[in-house]
């Protein structure tokens, strides 16, 4: 069922985009403050669940052809080998390791394993999030 409300798809396109940036911003600032990659996945999902309420499922799988599923298990399977990786080093299971890097637009960055986790917690969360999220709604 498509619904034909002009002021929630059009107020929808500038919320959806406020919410994705702060997700991110969630997501790469929860290093060093509150933050992470399970509260920017929960921020992320919420975009795309808003994009699910203000058109119909149709509209938004022709536009975003992504199986959640699949993103929820390449999620896991992310953070998983991020803690898998540590064992190569002959360090402790889930160990992280950072190094500073020359970038050329950010300058000196640095950069660590938990970074990536991350992603894989947010690719997760975002992925359950969304699936639950049309499992109920085919329930309507």
């Amino acid at each position: 069922m498509k619904i034909n409300d002009v002021i929630l798809r059009t107020v929808t396109r500038i919320v959806v985009f406020i919410i994705l940036t702060f997700g991110v911003y969630l997501f790469l600032s929860g290093h060093n403050t509150p933050g992470g990659g399970f509260i920017g996945g929960l921020v992320l999902a919420s975009a795309i669940v808003l994009l699910y309420l203000s058109n119909d499922i149709e509209t938004v799988q022709k536009s975003l052809p992504l199986d959640f599923k699949l993103v929820a298990a390449f999620g896991v399977l992310l953070a998983t080998s991020t803690g898998f990786g540590s064992l190569f080093f002959g360090v402790p299971f889930m160990s992280q390791t950072f190094a500073y890097f020359e970038l050329p637009i950010f300058g000196e960055t640095e950069l660590t394993t938990v970074t990536i986790f991350e992603a894989g917690v947010a690719l997760a969360v975002v992925g359950v999030v969304v699936t639950i999220i049309l499992s109920i709604s085919e329930d309507v």
